[in-house]
């Protein structure tokens, strides 16, 4: 019998069902990358991680997360999630408020604020490219788009790490109330070699947040994300890049917003959005826990 701690959490959340699940082994050392997969395709949830000993002193721990199909090199609510479990545990106190985790895409800092059931952790995200800004009308997003009244930027297409078409939709109502066409998602995400299409609107006036974000994946499945950390910091690079991003900026350049995800497909995310006076993308939120136990994996 070989007994590893296992936990599941809602990430970006402040109550069980809310955010984006996330299943998190600890004690990993032994696991191969073949039993780190099954393990994740037995899980069934968005990504499974798996925390080890960091191969060096210059993080607090080291990571791999899979999702159901694949390992994934970087993903914004499994780093969030894995971190809050780190804390729990006691296998890492943050220095300065910070984290380092060690994974497939190097080492990334994580800030931590507050503590209890008030945390909030972020991770700096990849920084983020634009690989190209689409032109009205162009043939490859029209069918997706059908039936999306346009906001004011433009839709353009942005690597950080994992690549997403990013469109502005005219108001918080035309957003929640978009219907997908998944064959049009899931063939732009096909041959444009992308995740999919995440829309985004402003929100509207007296909320709780700043903006809305609809992810919707088409390949290799097709579903629509209850609340991606990546998929957003992306889009916060892209709303910095046009200098439109939500609020003003904090005395020390910093500028902050909240997005609402998820409530759609049954979840109520909430992300913390952090843009640094050097252009980092900070993603985050809080995190809690649904399931304490062990898994008997061999």
């Amino acid at each position: 019998m070989t007994l590893r701690r296992y936990l599941q959490l809602d990430v970006f959340a402040d109550r069980p069902g809310a955010g984006n699940p996330l299943a998190v082994v600890l004690d990993a050392e032994g696991l191969d990358e073949a039993r780190m997969q099954a393990i994740a395709r037995w899980t069934r949830l968005p990504e499974t991680t798996f925390v080890f000993a960091p191969s060096g002193p210059d993080a607090s721990y080291r990571i791999r997360m899979f999702s159901p199909r694949r390992e994934v090199p970087f993903a914004g609510h499994p780093s969030v999630g894995t971190a809050h479990v780190v804390l729990e545990a006691g296998l890492a106190m943050p220095v300065n408020g910070r984290l380092l985790q060690e994974g497939v895409v190097g080492t990334l800092p994580l800030s931590v604020e507050g503590e209890g059931a008030s945390r909030s952790i972020a991770v700096r995200t990849p920084r983020a490219r634009v690989v190209e800004v689409a032109e009205a009308g162009d043939a490859r997003l029209s069918a997706a788009l059908a039936g999306f009244p346009a906001g004011r930027l433009p839709t353009a297409l942005m690597d950080g790490g994992r690549r997403w078409w990013l469109a502005e939709l005219a108001d918080e109502a035309a957003l929640r109330d978009a219907k997908p066409d998944w064959d049009a998602i899931a063939h732009l995400a096909e041959t444009t070699e992308s995740m999919g299409l995440c829309a985004f609107a402003r929100a509207d006036v007296g909320r709780d947040y700043d903006l809305v974000v609809r992810a919707f994946v088409g390949a290799p499945a097709r579903f629509e994300d209850a609340a991606s950390g990546a998929a957003n910091a992306t889009l916060a690079a892209w709303l910095a890049h046009n200098q439109a991003l939500p609020g003003r900026p904090h005395a020390d350049g910093t500028r902050r917003y909240t997005v609402s995800q998820g409530r759609e497909v049954g979840f109520d995310a909430r992300l913390q959005l952090r843009v640094d006076a050097d252009g980092e993308v900070w993603s985050g939120g809080r995190v809690c826990n649904v399931v304490r136990g062990t898994i008997d994996w061999p």
